[in-house]
């Protein structure tokens, strides 16, 4: 019997990846690396013709996320330099500060789901998760307690990782998921800065020009 698990990893990361060019479409104009519906519509067609082609072309997918990325360094960028010759708005810098900060954790949520334990077709690929970048708590649980949860074939979904990267960015750490591997550790402690520039520098700024 074929594992219906295997259909849930398709489009999760996509939907977010599109999710954060409409969010940097969002930003103030001066924020932009140009028209917002360019990236809009980039990452659409990279992302749809990586779901239609599956596996064959991940590179598809990954080059969707790493022009969010661009737009996402472009941005925090930009808007640090506003802070520092005190251009902008306390309205737009509040509202700059509040994107790239929900920006940040969607597409960070992105990037662990697309290269945790060989990315979302390698993980649903096998009959259990048996660890990658992250230990989760379900993998720290006995054996007989999984039979009894009736969880022995736990995998990690895309809401899994956006809990992660949400608390990343509001605890600044991984809180119940230890991190284990070196490249997850380089991404996370990015994270972290970048939502540390945007809630405490920007957002205190904006707040003590008001």
């Amino acid at each position: 019997m074929q594992d219906t698990r295997s259909a849930e990893p398709r489009w999760p990361g996509a939907a977010a990846v599109v999710a954060v060019a409409v969010l940097n479409w969002l930003l103030p104009p001066d924020l932009r690396a140009g028209p917002g519906w360019v990236a809009v519509a980039a990452v659409i067609l990279l992302e749809g013709a990586a779901l239609i082609l599956r596996r064959r072309h991940g590179v598809l997918g990954y080059s969707a996320a790493a022009i969010a990325t661009a737009g996402l360094g472009f941005a925090l960028g930009i808007l640090i330099l506003d802070l520092m010759t005190h251009r902008g708005t306390p309205a737009d810098l509040l509202r700059a500060a509040l994107l790239l900060w929900s920006m940040n954790i969607i597409l960070f949520a992105s990037w662990y789901w697309r290269l945790d334990g060989g990315g979302p077709h390698g993980r649903f690929g096998k009959e259990g998760y048996c660890g990658g970048a992250f230990l989760f708590p379900q993998l720290t649980l006995p054996p007989h307690v999984r039979r009894e949860i009736r969880d022995e074939g736990w995998q990690p979904a895309f809401v899994d990782y956006l809990f992660l990267a949400f608390n990343t960015s509001t605890a600044f750490s991984p809180t119940d998921v230890p991190v284990l591997s070196r490249w997850a550790k380089v991404l996370m402690m990015i994270q972290a800065s970048i939502s540390l520039a945007t809630l405490a520098m920007v957002a205190a700024r904006a707040v003590n020009i008001l």
